[in-house]
């Protein structure tokens, strides 16, 4: 793509990369076919080669334009035209300088943006507002209502001895489904694999990342590598995948950080740490519908590993069609757009239950609330579905290194 840069942006190490994205890509328009929003809308503004197209409007004129930060916003984020594209076009990473670019030279203050940017990564505020809007949800917008699950009751987690991983806990999930990481704990615990968590974790900068807001996410990310404190040894496990994929691309925001490139690079998904021992399926599920998170399977690339684990215990994963689509979720996607977010999950939904499963099972927190909402059967994170397996418990009191 030609591309006349206004010279003012190519003093910045962000214009420059922009552009140098903007140029490789060459109009094809196989991203369209794989995007959920231009598959919805029909719109081209509303798919990816047409939102490259508005933001090379943006680097060229360097004007700000509220019609182009719509159809940015209307974006999904889920990356699946990376996995498309035959140019290696890096989308995800251009929209944040698009969005970024309308935050910094707009007023594009919204109530509801300053809730998610300020409330959700503040663990206590968080609980406490979920406490509150459950008591009054009869008088709050049905996509509100609908966020506001029940909070898991679950043990807190403690750390172990002779620590080899450090668990993150992740914001919402800390609040709405601690279960994951304390079933996590358990297994690991039973495997001989000593962990810790860090008291004082804090967001890992995603949410601001996606709105737009790129320094306030450096911070985050900062201040998360700090907290944890990682020593050379200990791998990092994420069990939600839009924290995790944001935790693996730090090499990219933080690149002149040392200890945040080290922290990046031994940053695991959980189902690639867990994908070396063996487990054992629980009595109460047989058929497994498994929806891949677009954090996880576009964002970084791991794919098939869940379903593998999953087998190898026991279960009978079944086949989902458009398994690559998003479900709508997309972090805070469902409250910012909610129409476009449930007609996704309908379909998401439509998807999984198709071949009868007993179970729909995720990787993320995010879509797994999103899709509990509306599913008529049970919707976990895939873990859940795991028990070790007699072979791999630990001898007496001895303690794996792994």
């Amino acid at each position: 793509m030609q591309v006349k840069a206004a010279p003012i942006l190519l003093t910045s190490d962000n214009g420059k990369r922009a552009n140098d994205i903007l140029r490789k890509c060459v109009h094809c328009g196989f991203c369209n076919a794989t995007c959920p929003t231009f598959k919805l809308l029909g719109d081209e503004r509303d798919g990816p080669r047409g939102r490259i197209y508005l933001i090379k409007e943006l680097l060229e004129s360097n004007r700000p334009n509220e019609s182009v930060g719509f159809h940015l916003d209307r974006c999904l984020t889920c990356r699946n035209c990376e996995t498309t594209c035959p140019s290696g076009v890096e989308y995800g990473e251009l929209l944040e300088f698009g969005r970024d670019y309308l935050k910094q030279r707009g007023s594009r203050f919204s109530l509801l943006g300053w809730f998610l940017l300020n409330i959700l990564p503040n663990r206590m505020l968080f609980r406490t507002f979920v406490f509150l809007g459950r008591l009054t949800r009869f008088a709050l917008p049905s996509y509100l209502r609908d966020a506001l699950v029940k909070p898991v009751r679950a043990p807190k987690v403690q750390s172990s001895a002779n620590a080899s991983v450090v668990l993150l806990q992740g914001c919402v999930q800390q609040v709405l489904t601690p279960d994951v990481v304390a079933h996590l704990g358990s297994l690991l615990e039973r495997l001989g694999v000593g962990f810790r968590i860090a008291s004082n974790e804090s967001c890992c900068g995603s949410l601001h990342l996606h709105y737009g807001s790129l320094e306030h996410a450096r911070r985050y990310m900062s201040r998360l590598v700090e907290a944890v404190d990682r020593n050379e040894n200990e791998t990092v496990i994420s069990t939600a995948s839009g924290c995790g994929v944001t935790v693996k691309e730090y090499v990219r925001h933080l690149p002149d950080h040392e200890e945040s490139l080290s922290f990046s690079a031994n940053t695991q998904d959980v189902s690639e740490f867990l994908s070396r021992f063996e487990f054992t399926k629980l009595d109460n599920f047989d058929r497994v519908a498994f929806h891949p998170p677009c954090t996880l399977q576009h964002g970084q690339s791991v794919n098939g590993v869940v379903e593998k684990v999953l087998r190898r215990a026991g279960y009978d994963v079944v086949d989902v069609r458009d398994s690559h689509l998003c479900c709508g979720s997309a972090g805070t996607y469902s409250l910012t757009q909610p129409e476009i977010s449930n007609a996704l999950r309908d379909d998401k939904l439509n998807a999984l239950v198709a071949h009868k499963p007993d179970v729909i099972v995720t990787a993320n927190i995010g879509c797994q609330m999103h899709l509990a909402v509306k599913s008529e059967i049970p919707v976990m994170h895939w873990i859940q579905l795991l028990d070790v397996c007699p072979s791999q418990l630990r001898d007496g009191d001895s303690q794996a290194t792994y």
